[in-house]
């Protein structure tokens, strides 16, 4: 791996993250005031699908 490639990485994230807060922040707000109140196993849950899916997605595209 390259630091660009980390960077290109960090950038994406940046950009999608980005994306829902600017078209819809209201929306983006009422989602976080929402997820705030999911329980912490809840979340945990989430990341961790979110971790695991990620690592398949860039195994796949890296593989």
């Amino acid at each position: 791996m390259v630091w660009s490639d980390l960077a290109a990485a960090f950038a994406l994230l940046l950009v999608f993250e980005g994306l829902l807060p600017f078209l819809v922040p209201r929306r983006y707000r009422a989602y976080l005031l929402e997820v705030a109140r999911l329980p912490e196993g809840t979340l945990r849950i989430f990341g961790l699908v979110s971790v695991l899916l990620g690592l398949a997605l860039l195994t796949w595209v890296r593989g």
